[in-house]
Protein backbone atom coordinates (compact mmCIF):
# COMPACT_ATOMS: atom_id res chain seq x y z
CA UNK A 1 0.00 0.00 0.00
CA UNK A 2 1.38 3.40 -1.04
CA UNK A 3 1.51 5.94 1.78
CA UNK A 4 3.14 8.63 -0.40
CA UNK A 5 2.41 9.31 -4.07
CA UNK A 6 4.33 11.95 -6.02
CA UNK A 7 2.89 12.56 -9.49
CA UNK A 8 4.43 14.72 -12.24
CA UNK A 9 5.83 17.15 -9.70
CA UNK A 10 7.17 20.48 -10.98
CA UNK A 11 8.59 23.45 -9.12
CA UNK A 12 9.60 26.66 -10.84
CA UNK A 13 11.11 29.59 -8.97
CA UNK A 14 10.87 33.05 -10.52
CA UNK A 15 12.67 36.26 -9.65
CA UNK A 16 10.61 39.09 -8.21
CA UNK A 17 10.23 40.70 -11.63
CA UNK A 18 9.73 37.38 -13.37
CA UNK A 19 12.78 37.74 -15.57
CA UNK A 20 14.70 34.74 -14.25
CA UNK A 21 13.06 31.33 -13.95
CA UNK A 22 14.67 28.27 -12.40
CA UNK A 23 13.03 24.87 -12.81
CA UNK A 24 14.04 23.08 -9.60
CA UNK A 25 11.87 20.00 -10.24
CA UNK A 26 10.49 18.69 -13.53
CA UNK A 27 8.05 15.83 -13.90
CA UNK A 28 9.13 13.92 -10.77
CA UNK A 29 7.03 10.83 -10.06
CA UNK A 30 7.50 8.04 -7.52
CA UNK A 31 5.65 6.26 -4.73
CA UNK A 32 6.68 5.18 -1.24
CA UNK A 33 5.06 2.11 0.26
CA UNK A 34 3.89 1.87 3.86
CA UNK A 35 6.90 0.89 5.99
CA UNK A 36 9.52 1.66 3.31
CA UNK A 37 12.87 3.33 4.06
CA UNK A 38 13.91 5.50 1.11
CA UNK A 39 17.06 7.61 0.77
CA UNK A 40 17.13 10.53 -1.69
CA UNK A 41 20.51 11.52 -3.11
CA UNK A 42 21.82 14.02 -5.63
CA UNK A 43 24.41 16.72 -6.13
CA UNK A 44 23.93 20.18 -4.63
CA UNK A 45 21.32 22.01 -6.71
CA UNK A 46 19.77 18.77 -7.99
CA UNK A 47 16.37 19.56 -6.45
CA UNK A 48 16.36 17.15 -3.53
CA UNK A 49 15.96 19.89 -0.90
CA UNK A 50 13.10 21.42 -2.89
CA UNK A 51 11.51 17.97 -3.03
CA UNK A 52 11.88 17.54 0.73
CA UNK A 53 10.31 20.95 1.39
CA UNK A 54 7.30 20.03 -0.74
CA UNK A 55 6.93 16.65 0.98
CA UNK A 56 7.07 18.49 4.31
CA UNK A 57 4.25 20.85 3.20
CA UNK A 58 6.68 23.76 3.62
CA UNK A 59 6.40 24.68 -0.06
CA UNK A 60 3.82 24.17 -2.78
CA UNK A 61 4.56 22.72 -6.22
CA UNK A 62 4.08 24.64 -9.45
CA UNK A 63 2.48 21.55 -10.95
CA UNK A 64 1.73 17.95 -10.13
CA UNK A 65 0.50 16.48 -6.87
CA UNK A 66 1.78 14.98 -3.62
CA UNK A 67 -0.62 12.65 -1.84
CA UNK A 68 0.08 11.56 1.73
CA UNK A 69 -2.25 8.71 2.65
CA UNK A 70 -4.54 9.95 -0.11
CA UNK A 71 -4.57 13.61 0.99
CA UNK A 72 -3.38 16.24 -1.51
CA UNK A 73 -0.86 18.42 0.34
CA UNK A 74 -1.45 21.38 -1.98
CA UNK A 75 -5.12 21.46 -1.00
CA UNK A 76 -4.45 21.96 2.72
CA UNK A 77 -5.51 25.41 3.88
CA UNK A 78 -2.76 27.70 5.19
CA UNK A 79 -4.55 27.91 8.52
CA UNK A 80 -4.42 24.11 8.87
CA UNK A 81 -0.98 23.26 7.48
CA UNK A 82 0.91 23.54 10.79
CA UNK A 83 -1.52 21.17 12.49
CA UNK A 84 -1.33 18.81 9.53
CA UNK A 85 2.47 18.65 9.76
CA UNK A 86 2.31 18.09 13.51
CA UNK A 87 -0.24 15.28 13.23
CA UNK A 88 1.11 13.47 10.16
CA UNK A 89 4.82 14.18 9.76
CA UNK A 90 7.91 13.67 11.88
CA UNK A 91 11.12 15.61 11.24
CA UNK A 92 14.78 14.90 12.00
CA UNK A 93 17.18 17.70 11.08
CA UNK A 94 20.95 17.93 10.70
CA UNK A 95 21.23 20.54 13.46
CA UNK A 96 18.74 18.77 15.80
CA UNK A 97 16.45 21.84 16.23
CA UNK A 98 16.18 21.34 19.99
CA UNK A 99 15.33 24.24 22.30
CA UNK A 100 18.21 24.88 24.71
CA UNK A 101 15.86 26.28 27.37
CA UNK A 102 13.90 23.00 27.46
CA UNK A 103 15.07 19.68 28.85
CA UNK A 104 15.28 16.80 26.41
CA UNK A 105 12.05 15.49 27.92
CA UNK A 106 10.22 18.75 27.30
CA UNK A 107 11.63 19.00 23.76
CA UNK A 108 10.26 15.53 23.01
CA UNK A 109 6.89 16.36 24.56
CA UNK A 110 6.52 19.60 22.57
CA UNK A 111 4.48 18.28 19.59
CA UNK A 112 2.16 16.45 22.00
CA UNK A 113 1.75 19.59 24.12
CA UNK A 114 0.85 21.55 20.99
CA UNK A 115 -1.68 18.83 20.13
CA UNK A 116 -3.30 19.27 23.55
CA UNK A 117 -2.41 15.82 24.94
CA UNK A 118 -2.57 15.18 28.69
CA UNK A 119 0.60 14.57 30.69
CA UNK A 120 -0.38 11.00 31.50
CA UNK A 121 -0.66 10.13 27.82
CA UNK A 122 2.60 11.92 26.98
CA UNK A 123 4.48 10.13 29.75
CA UNK A 124 2.97 6.81 28.69
CA UNK A 125 4.24 7.30 25.16
CA UNK A 126 7.71 8.53 26.14
CA UNK A 127 8.68 5.94 28.75
CA UNK A 128 8.95 2.90 26.43
CA UNK A 129 10.30 5.04 23.57
CA UNK A 130 13.09 6.49 25.74
CA UNK A 131 14.07 2.98 26.82
CA UNK A 132 14.27 1.79 23.22
CA UNK A 133 16.33 4.81 22.15
CA UNK A 134 18.67 4.62 25.14
CA UNK A 135 17.94 8.10 26.50
CA UNK A 136 15.84 7.33 29.60
CA UNK A 137 18.66 8.40 31.93
CA UNK A 138 19.27 11.80 30.30
CA UNK A 139 15.72 13.10 29.82
CA UNK A 140 16.11 15.75 32.55
CA UNK A 141 19.27 17.15 30.96
CA UNK A 142 19.39 20.12 28.61
CA UNK A 143 20.65 19.88 25.00
CA UNK A 144 23.90 21.69 25.85
CA UNK A 145 24.66 19.05 28.49
CA UNK A 146 24.66 16.03 26.14
CA UNK A 147 26.55 14.82 23.07
CA UNK A 148 25.54 15.29 19.45
CA UNK A 149 24.50 11.66 19.20
CA UNK A 150 22.30 11.97 22.29
CA UNK A 151 20.74 15.15 20.90
CA UNK A 152 19.91 13.35 17.68
CA UNK A 153 18.36 10.44 19.61
CA UNK A 154 16.16 12.95 21.42
CA UNK A 155 15.28 14.52 18.07
CA UNK A 156 14.27 11.08 16.74
CA UNK A 157 12.13 10.53 19.83
CA UNK A 158 10.40 13.87 19.26
CA UNK A 159 9.82 12.93 15.61
CA UNK A 160 8.26 9.53 16.24
CA UNK A 161 6.38 10.13 19.51
CA UNK A 162 3.39 11.38 17.53
CA UNK A 163 3.33 8.13 15.51
CA UNK A 164 3.62 10.03 12.20
CA UNK A 165 2.57 8.62 8.86
CA UNK A 166 5.89 9.74 7.39
CA UNK A 167 9.26 10.48 8.98
CA UNK A 168 11.33 13.00 7.00
CA UNK A 169 15.06 13.27 7.70
CA UNK A 170 17.26 16.03 6.30
CA UNK A 171 20.97 15.09 6.42
CA UNK A 172 20.47 13.49 9.86
CA UNK A 173 24.10 12.34 10.15
CA UNK A 174 25.58 15.61 8.87
CA UNK A 175 26.55 17.01 12.27
CA UNK A 176 27.62 13.70 13.84
CA UNK A 177 30.96 11.94 14.10
CA UNK A 178 31.33 8.45 12.61
CA UNK A 179 30.43 6.62 15.81
CA UNK A 180 27.31 8.69 16.46
CA UNK A 181 26.36 8.37 12.78
CA UNK A 182 26.55 4.58 13.00
CA UNK A 183 24.39 4.65 16.13
CA UNK A 184 21.80 6.85 14.44
CA UNK A 185 21.64 4.62 11.36
CA UNK A 186 21.10 1.57 13.58
CA UNK A 187 18.37 3.53 15.34
CA UNK A 188 16.67 4.39 12.03
CA UNK A 189 16.79 0.71 11.07
CA UNK A 190 15.11 -0.20 14.36
CA UNK A 191 12.44 2.47 13.95
CA UNK A 192 11.81 1.34 10.36
CA UNK A 193 11.63 -2.32 11.47
CA UNK A 194 8.72 -1.35 13.71
CA UNK A 195 6.82 -0.13 10.64
CA UNK A 196 7.79 3.55 10.43
CA UNK A 197 7.98 4.92 6.88
CA UNK A 198 11.12 7.01 6.37
CA UNK A 199 12.27 9.34 3.58
CA UNK A 200 15.81 10.61 4.17
CA UNK A 201 17.70 13.20 2.12
CA UNK A 202 21.44 12.67 2.44
CA UNK A 203 24.84 13.24 0.83
CA UNK A 204 26.27 10.32 2.80
CA UNK A 205 26.75 7.11 0.84
CA UNK A 206 27.00 5.23 4.12
CA UNK A 207 23.70 6.64 5.35
CA UNK A 208 21.98 5.87 2.04
CA UNK A 209 23.30 2.31 2.06
CA UNK A 210 21.27 1.64 5.20
CA UNK A 211 18.00 2.31 3.33
CA UNK A 212 15.86 -0.17 1.42
CA UNK A 213 15.76 2.00 -1.71
CA UNK A 214 17.84 4.89 -3.02
CA UNK A 215 16.30 7.52 -5.29
CA UNK A 216 18.74 9.67 -7.29
CA UNK A 217 17.77 13.18 -8.37
CA UNK A 218 19.66 14.97 -11.16
CA UNK A 219 18.75 18.35 -12.64
CA UNK A 220 15.31 18.20 -11.07
CA UNK A 221 14.44 14.73 -12.40
CA UNK A 222 14.52 11.16 -11.13
CA UNK A 223 17.75 9.85 -12.66
CA UNK A 224 17.82 6.31 -11.28
CA UNK A 225 16.66 4.12 -8.41
CA UNK A 226 18.41 1.30 -6.58
CA UNK A 227 16.59 -1.34 -4.58
CA UNK A 228 18.37 -3.22 -1.83
CA UNK A 229 16.86 -6.60 -2.50
CA UNK A 230 19.22 -9.09 -0.90
CA UNK A 231 22.24 -6.78 -1.12
CA UNK A 232 24.40 -6.22 1.95
CA UNK A 233 25.15 -2.67 3.10
CA UNK A 234 28.60 -3.04 1.53
CA UNK A 235 27.28 -4.08 -1.89
CA UNK A 236 24.61 -1.37 -1.88
CA UNK A 237 27.31 1.15 -0.87
CA UNK A 238 29.32 0.20 -3.98
CA UNK A 239 26.28 0.45 -6.26
CA UNK A 240 25.43 3.89 -4.83
CA UNK A 241 29.03 5.07 -5.33
CA UNK A 242 28.98 3.86 -8.93
CA UNK A 243 25.71 5.68 -9.63
CA UNK A 244 26.99 8.93 -8.10
CA UNK A 245 30.10 8.66 -10.27
CA UNK A 246 27.85 8.20 -13.31
CA UNK A 247 25.90 11.32 -12.34
CA UNK A 248 29.07 13.38 -11.73
CA UNK A 249 30.63 12.37 -15.06
CA UNK A 250 27.53 13.07 -17.10
CA UNK A 251 26.66 9.46 -17.81
CA UNK A 252 23.27 8.30 -18.97
CA UNK A 253 20.77 6.70 -16.65
CA UNK A 254 20.79 2.92 -16.63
Amino acid sequence: MSILEVKNLRKVYSSRLGGNRVEALRDVSFTVEQGEYVAVMGESGSGKTTLLNILAALDKPTGGTVLLDGKDLSKIRESSVAAFRRDNLGFVFQDFNLLDTFTLEDNIYLPLVLAGKRYEEMHGRLAPLADRLGIADILKKYPYEVSGGQKQRAAVARAVITDPKLLLADEPTGALDSRASDELLRLFAQVNARGQTIVMVTHSVKAASSAGRVLFIKDGEVFHQLYRGNDTDELLYQKISDTLTLIATGGRRQ
